[in-house]
Parts: structure tokens; sequence; C-alpha cells
């Protein structure tokens, strides 16, 4: 059986493009004659700029991809590798919430949280836990030992930022679950 013919397609050299045919183009892509879903179906309401965010996790890749999408969204990062070192930061930085995976060398994630809460300076920060582990248990304990939210890996930006989004307060600041916005 004989190949198809094939017809070579010719890009356009730069000197038969013109700006009249980028703007016609440019005008194709923007008319509203997309009838799929919208990418959001409600805005996204962001934390105030500056906020501190505390990520930590033994895996550089977690806390990069953690990283960028916080800076994207104009918070300051910190970083920690371990429980130990997370708690030394918090202690100093009082990040306005933390991203704390469960799995870490040493001290674990759990025994951690427990020690922010039960230190006056970090005990109202809010806390976000991640974990790899599959275990539905896991999202239950730590909500009992005073974690606000849960995230399993891998986890998408929309979801950091839906999470993030339950707790903040009407000015941007995330708060603890059930807590009352504090005079500043």
């Amino acid at each position: 059986m004989p190949a198809p013919a094939v017809t070579p397609v010719l890009a356009p050299s730069p000197d038969d493009v013109t700006d009249s045919a980028i703007e016609a183009a440019a005008e194709e892509h923007t008319q509203p004659d997309y009838q799929g879903p919208e990418r959001r179906e409600r805005n996204r309401v962001n934390a105030r700029a500056g906020t501190r965010a505390l990520i930590v996790d033994d895996s550089n890749v977690v806390v990069a991809v953690l990283r960028k999408m916080l800076q994207q969204n104009g918070f300051q990062t910190y970083e920690a590798y371990t429980a130990e070192e997370a708690l030394e930061l918090a202690k100093v930085l009082v990040p306005e919430i933390i991203f704390l995976d469960i799995v870490l060398p040493g001290m674990d994630g759990f025994a951690a949280l427990r020690a922010l809460r039960r230190d006056p300076v970090t005990k109202d920060v809010p806390v976000i836990m991640i974990s790899g582990n599959m275990l539905a248990t896991e999202q239950f304990y730590v909500q009992r030992i005073g974690a606000d939210d849960f995230m399993k890996k891998p986890f998408s930006r929309p979801e950091v930022f839906t999470r993030i989004e339950r707790l903040l307060d009407e000015e941007g600041i995330p708060r603890r679950v059930g807590m009352p916005a504090q005079a500043g």
C-alpha cells in the first residue's frame, strides 16, 4: 500500500506577518464564543499581600512548589525541613499560616502540631497539615489534635488556595477555624 501524500505546510516568513495579521489573530482568540465551563466558578479571595507562611516538609520538591505558588500570590515564605527547625522558626517569625507535613525526620508533624498548640506564641496560628499517606484516619486524627485543615499529596494549586481561603477573615488574614477575628 503506497504512503499517503503529504502536503507540507509552510509557516509565513517574518516579512509576510503584518501588524494587522497579528491583530486579526488576537481578535479571533478573544471572541466570546467559548462555550465551555469557566475556569473558576467564582473569584478567589486572596490573603493580604505579605502574609507570612511557614512551609515545613522534608521534600525539597514540595517546599519549592508551595513556595512558588504562595510567592506568586504575594505571600512571604519561610521554610523548614524538620519539625524541630519549624518550631524554632515559628517562635521567632510567628507566621500567619503554617503548612506542616506529617512524616518528617526526627519529630513527626503530629508532635510538632501539639507543640505549636501548647506554645502561647504559636497556639493561634492556623495549620494546614499535608501528607502523602492515603489513610483517611490521618485526617481525622489531625483535626482532633488541632489542625485547621488537611491536604493529601499531590495537591493542586486550586486546592491550596481554596484551603487558605477557608481560613481568611474579612481582612484577608488567616485565622484558626472557629476563632473570632482579633482586634489588632
